[in-house]
């Protein structure tokens, strides 16, 4: 397990072109969204690029239709349609208890991934350092060096994806500005308990920091695992940015429609950075948006289980065929250690998966600071009609170690 926090990640790409801004020369372009682009000429079942093959909730894609046909057709509030952060405010405080005013507290965004973007250039002074547990998603790195940022990684470590307390600690200096936290984590499926958020938050609130929190994947929980918001644990309300969106809960990853809670002065901030970065989100998808967030408990039930029965068909797939594989407890991915099949590294492992097998996966070092460290592992993602999983069973059990 790591004792110390990493250093600023280098991505190991440089553009050799001097009319390029040197912010833009630290990171290459989306590796899960280029694997995507490998399966199509593949023609690989795509578990890489984390969204369904199946059809959204019949009443959001009738809410949309209804509102293109309504008075939504041009610009919204900027910081968002009032019946959506109503919404907003009220599906918080229903589900984790947040206390939210939709006009002072809400922005809402192109998707979770502008609000992750718009709450670093928000907070985030150049200079500044963010501390980020790894493996992470893959935006994150960039989104701190964009925002002018050192980003500083601590170590999740295999299999359990505990975070060292000494290591964490470490990781905050007087430059610390902010902490990222995604729970339930993506790409490792970690929930984060009480009591590792407890430590979190004393750390933000002894050297005056704040928690950037993702948790886009809140409803989808396995074996019981319930979901903790940082910021209803004492004062962190005053100290928490908490990201969500439509696209996971709803089945609609290209809506784009997401959004922020925070507090008044950073919420602010955000809405005018939201505004010069795009705008506003699609208005009537904003609309839709809104009676989505009004859907029964039963709806959230019912994900949750449907997705934990996805897991099971495919994790255990990968257990018969040779993976060590870790089950997740949350989101819909599974982290495996591919080295039982004896390739030199998580690229040619990919590679022949795609290319030979016929299926994608996303190589394990785009979640790691240090690409090293990420060559044993690749990503599996099971948000996928059981017809799709089955079929990329059927094509894993073809794999063999080489010889």
């Amino acid at each position: 397990m790591a004792k110390k926090a990493r250093g600023t990640r280098s991505f190991g790409y440089r553009i050799e072109d001097r009319r390029v801004a040197e912010r833009v020369q630290h990171f290459p372009e989306s590796v899960i969204r280029e694997m995507t682009r490998v399966a199509a000429k593949h023609g690989a079942v795509n578990l890489s690029q984390g969204f369904p093959d199946f059809d959204p909730p019949r009443e959001i894609v009738e809410a949309a239709r209804e509102a293109l046909t309504g008075p939504f057709q041009q610009y919204a509030i900027t910081w968002g349609a009032k019946p959506l952060r109503d919404a907003i405010a009220a599906k918080a405080k229903r589900f984790t208890g947040i206390d939210a005013d939709p006009e002072a507290n809400i922005v809402v965004t192109c998707g979770a991934t502008e609000a992750m973007m718009a709450a670093m250039l928000s907070v985030v002074d150049p200079g500044d350092e963010v501390v980020i547990p790894e493996p992470f998603y893959e935006n994150y790195g960039p989104d701190a060096i964009v925002s002018g940022a050192k980003a500083r990684f601590v170590r999740m470590a295999w299999p359990s994806w505990e975070i060292d307390e000494e290591a964490l600690k470490a990781a905050f200096t007087p430059k610390t500005k902010a902490i990222v936290l995604n729970t339930p984590n993506n790409p490792t499926g970690k929930v984060f308990s009480r009591e590792e958020l407890k430590i979190v938050a004393d750390l933000v609130t002894d050297r005056d920091a704040v928690a950037i929190t993702d948790e886009i994947y809140e409803h989808i929980l396995y074996g019981g695992k319930s979901h903790l918001s940082i910021a209803t644990l004492g004062s962190m309300a005053d100290r928490t940015i908490t990201i969500n969106g439509l696209s996971k809960t709803y089945s609609v990853t290209g809506w784009r429609v997401g959004w922020a809670i925070a507090p008044k002065t950073i919420a602010d901030a955000m809405k005018r950075v939201h505004d010069f970065l795009t705008v506003g989100a699609p208005h009537p998808l904003q609309i839709a948006g809104a009676v989505a967030l009004g859907f029964p408990d039963s709806y959230y039930r019912g994900l949750a289980a449907m997705y934990e029965r996805k897991r099971d068909l495919l994790w255990r797939v990968l257990q018969d065929v040779g993976f060590e594989a870790v089950r997740p407890d949350g989101a819909y991915y599974i982290m495996a250690d591919h080295t039982p099949f004896g390739f030199e590294d998580d690229w040619a492992f990919t590679r022949h998966l795609v290319e030979r097998i016929g299926v994608a996966v996303v190589p394990g070092s785009s979640f790691f600071s240090e690409p090293e460290d990420g060559k044993p592992y690749v990503r599996f993602m099971f948000s996928k009609r059981d017809e799709t999983l089955q079929e990329a069973a059927t094509r894993l059990r073809k794999l063999e170690p080489v010889r």
